[in-house]
């Protein structure tokens, strides 16, 4: 933990003007780790939710919490977005996720590969650019991402504590639908990730729709395909619930 304080102080300032002119909506989740075998694919029934608070008129917090059933893997993130323009907004945001070692051995296709839960903390910040065409709205998101790698032990192999740079591109785009007199937001996107030392090591393909409950509430259904070097592919079968808070000013 002193590691990503002594970092996030040392380098946000740099990061932020770096991020001006890139195109920010995070979701918790991240699962990596294992790297050998791990053939075939995984359902992974996941369960999240999201409380948006705006503070003021550009800036929202947002807490997330996800659980991935099949894994028994939780995780949390914090991220807080501010629109720097209409067309562009920054998020600063942290994550912290663990998985237990019988979740890492099913991804690796091992049966004692693992002996410990690994526990992975992240500093992320994305700028994401949003416009639209006609109805479809369109947005990119670029991440940077400074992992904090745990030290542990894979297939008898120690493996130390490091830091490593991670690059994500998403590009999604949603259509607003009315119905009822609600509006439902089918969307999708597709994502690219580069760590560094390894490449372009995962892909992520996501399709759902965001359906309003009540006045603040929303429940979102959503489908995801993850394929990682390494490990099982992963199709999540996700549930989420949106709630926000009315606006403080």
């Amino acid at each position: 933990m002193k590691r990503l304080t002594r970092f996030a102080l040392r380098h946000v300032p740099c990061l932020v003007i770096c991020l001006l002119s890139f195109g920010g909506l995070c979701a918790a989740q991240e699962v990596d780790v294992p790297s050998g075998r791990g053939n075939g694919s995984l359902v992974a029934p996941t369960g999240w939710t999201e409380l948006i608070a705006p503070v003021q008129q550009r800036i929202d917090l947002k807490l997330y919490g996800f659980y991935i059933g099949e894994l028994k893997a939780p995780s949390t993130q914090f991220d807080a977005t501010f629109r720097a323009a209409k067309f562009l907004s920054i998020t600063p945001s942290y994550l912290y996720y663990s998985v237990p070692a019988d979740g890492l051995n099913e991804l690796a296709n091992r049966s004692r590969g693992f002996t410990h839960t690994y526990k992975e903390q992240q500093f992320r910040i994305d700028g994401t650019v949003m416009f639209s065409i006609h109805k479809f709205e369109i947005s990119e998101r670029n991440m940077y991402v400074r992992r904090f790698l745990p030290t542990y032990i894979y297939a008898g192999r120690f493996l130390p504590a490091k830091e490593i740079n991670r690059y994500r591109n998403r590009i999604a785009v949603a259509y607003p639908l009315v119905v009822k007199g609600h509006i439902w937001k089918p969307f999708a996107s597709y994502e690219a990730f580069y760590d560094q030392g390894s490449g372009w090591s995962k892909n992520r393909v996501w399709t759902g729709v965001t359906v309003p409950i009540e006045k603040h509430v929303s429940f979102q259904p959503s489908y995801m395909w993850e394929g990682t070097n390494g490990i099982k592919d992963l199709r999540y079968l996700m549930f989420g619930l949106i709630f926000r808070t009315p606006s403080s000013k």
